[in-house]
């Protein structure tokens, strides 16, 4: 659906986990896993977690065919779910706009603390999500919540509230707006860490 190159907020995502010297990445959405196959280049090993196994499949081919597959773990997981990893197992958490799927706010900040309980203090989490700002927003059929749907498509839209609020006890760093794929796409790009405990 989005192409075979990495995507910018990845690439932003990779200078910020190298800066705070991180090793081990994981990848929530990872779908065909063009992100996910960035990071394992960069020299980084990633669990990449998808609801779908078909998906995580064609991105394990992927990671052989490049010769990156030592650096590439994946796992089947409903993001609804608790985490399958230990407390503080991870030092970068990234997710293109999974956040935005047609999730409840309970369920988004129930997500957003299952990451923190898995990143390391001091780790980073690069998530994107798209906003009210967006052109789509307030059409198409409302499901409430701020969740729209367009062609069988839903989508949860941030305002800047809840990305404040997803913010609390941790230590923000960036909102930044950006513009992706056709329409376009209207997103914020957030990078914040777990403090340092």
């Amino acid at each position: 659906m989005y192409g075979q190159q990495p995507s910018a907020p990845a690439r932003h995502a990779c200078a910020a986990f190298r800066a705070a010297g991180a090793e081990h990445i994981l990848e929530l959405g990872a779908g065909h896993g063009r992100d996910t196959l960035l990071f394992a280049r960069e020299g980084f090993t990633v669990q990449a977690t998808d609801f779908s196994g078909t998906g995580l499949e064609q991105l394990q081919q992927a990671a052989r065919d490049q010769g990156i597959a030592d650096r590439v773990t994946t796992v089947v997981h409903d993001v609804r779910e608790p985490l399958p990893l230990p407390d503080a197992s991870v030092d970068g958490v990234f997710a293109h706009m999974l956040l935005c799927m047609a999730l409840s706010t309970g369920e988004i900040h129930a997500v957003v603390d299952e990451v923190r309980r898995v990143l390391r203090p001091g780790g980073t989490f690069v998530y994107t999500v798209r906003h009210t700002g967006d052109a789509h927003y307030g059409t198409g059929t409302a499901h409430g919540d701020d969740i729209y749907e367009h062609g069988g498509f839903a989508v949860h839209f941030f305002p800047r509230r809840l990305v404040d609020a997803l913010a609390e006890s941790w230590t923000l760093h960036e909102v930044h707006a950006f513009e992706e794929g056709e329409l376009p796409r209207r997103l914020w790009r957030i990078t914040q860490t777990r403090p340092a405990e």
